[in-house]
């Protein structure tokens, strides 16, 4: 299998199967020096993780990861405080499956003679055989973007030290839109909403927060706990504090289901999942990436475009169409209206418009640079579907299933974020690599 690797610079590798026994991210190109730990870690992932809302899948994963390599287990010399920094070696995040039961298994062997439509099942059976992973779909399950989310959280804390912030939110979800905000406001908007997350999640709490699990454990120890809590997870689940909307509105201003930064449209979005899913099937959406703080002349022109390696986020299951400013909505408009006209303000450049998403001819601007998602209904639903036996081939229909998200595009923003983080790291050493360069040439 050779489409698991991203990057040249800052390279990240992902292995493992929604039922094998767990996903991992091997990551190098992170410098040395920086504090690292698994609590900041699984603060993404909760965000992206299933069975927390009425939006998701009841699968109950609770995503907790292990840094098994890439850090340094103790001080390198007493007293040097760089115990749990990285040390630029390659860090390696384990992320192990603890919902794998046999009930579930079963189900996808009482049903995998017959893909599922939408599903990649039938394609990977003709590619990899009668010995493709077809439980729980494997690698092309969406349990694989957890890896992307690890891996992501680390580009994205290396950005932060550099000055750029990638945040993401949900635009439009269930034919209901968001309207346009301030990205200073999103992105406070976004942070509040992921602090109320941690603060209301139960493995957050009982994990990390009570150091059931932390940093001087060794790894054989942190199993020992992982398989306690394998047998805990609806204990621990049930301590989740219960939700009180006007509650989170009040304390943190953010909707207490959905990262979308207008309460009253996060709330229709909502509702109108809910409609629909009650009738058995599943909702899409959009999903808005933006990042800050980017230098300008980063990228690559032709075939590394930095807008094309954005388009890279096709990878993300469900994700059908990746668009870069005004996307497609430039097919009506004319140049001049198009163009973002530039002035000078106090010896800098100024645009007028930001209709390019931050990016002409592959080169960032200095603008934001936004990026935008669509992303397709869950296509495992409640109801019954033509499909074929793939072995013989005989036309079959294949049962409804309870057991899905009745939309995923609520928890693949943090995905989408996290994704681009992987795509602006790997750009921003090659940038700074080469100016360097230019610098040191001139002299």
């Amino acid at each position: 299998m050779f489409g698991c690797h991203f990057g040249k610079l800052f390279q990240v590798s992902v292995a493992g199967g929604s039922y094998q026994e767990g996903l991992t991210s091997l990551i190098q190109g992170v410098p040395p020096g920086i504090l690292l730990n698994e609590q900041e870690i699984y603060g993404d992932l909760l965000l992206r993780k299933p069975g927390t809302d009425e939006l998701s899948s009841p699968r109950k994963e609770p995503d907790l990861p292990v840094i098994y390599t890439g850090l340094n287990a103790a001080d390198t010399i007493e007293g040097a405080g760089n115990e749990n920094h990285t040390n630029g070696t390659p860090i390696t995040v384990l992320i192990p499956n603890l919902d794998r039961h046999f009930i579930h298994i079963k189900q996808y062997q009482d049903t995998n003679r017959t893909p599922r439509p939408g599903h990649a099942s039938f394609a990977s059976f003709a590619k990899y055989g009668p010995d493709d992973d077809a439980i729980g779909a494997g690698i092309f399950s969406g349990r694989y973007t957890s890896a992307i989310v690890a891996a992501g959280y680390i580009a994205k804390k290396v950005l932060q030290l550099s000055g750029i912030k990638v945040f993401s939110y949900v635009k439009e979800m269930g034919g209901v839109g968001c309207p346009e905000i301030n990205h200073e406001i999103v992105s406070k908007y976004t942070d509040n909403y992921k602090q109320m997350r941690m603060d209301f999640d139960p493995f957050y709490q009982e994990i990390y927060v009570k150091k059931r699990v932390n940093m001087s454990m060794r790894y054989l120890d942190k199993m020992r706990v992982f398989s306690e809590i394998e047998k805990e997870i609806d204990i621990i689940r049930d301590k989740a504090p219960s939700i009180d909307k006007k509650q989170i509105i009040d304390k943190y201003g953010v909707h207490p289901v959905l990262n979308c930064p207008d309460l009253e449209a996060a709330q229709e979005m909502v509702d109108a999942v809910n409609r629909i899913s009650a009738t058995g099937d599943s909702a899409g959406g959009v999903v808005e990436v933006i990042a800050t703080g980017i230098p300008v002349g980063m990228g690559e022109p032709v075939f590394e475009k930095l807008d094309a390696e954005l388009g890279r986020m096709l990878g993300i299951a469900a994700v059908k169409g990746v668009e870069i400013g005004a996307g497609f909505a430039v097919k009506n408009m004319t140049g001049y209206q198009s163009n973002d006209r530039m002035h000078s303000e106090n010896g800098k450049v100024v645009f007028d418009s930001n209709n390019a998403g931050g990016i002409t001819g592959g080169l960032t601007t200095g603008q934001h640079i936004i990026a935008r998602l669509a992303v397709k209904p869950t296509p495992t639903i409640d109801r019954k579907q033509n499909t074929v036996d793939k072995y013989t081939q005989e036309n079959k229909e294949l049962a409804a299933i309870t057991r899905r998200d009745p939309t995923i595009v609520a928890r693949i923003w943090p995905v989408a974020e996290n994704f681009t983080a992987l795509v602006l790291l790997d750009q921003l050493i090659a940038h700074m690599g080469y100016q360097a360069l230019r610098k040191t040439v001139k002299s």
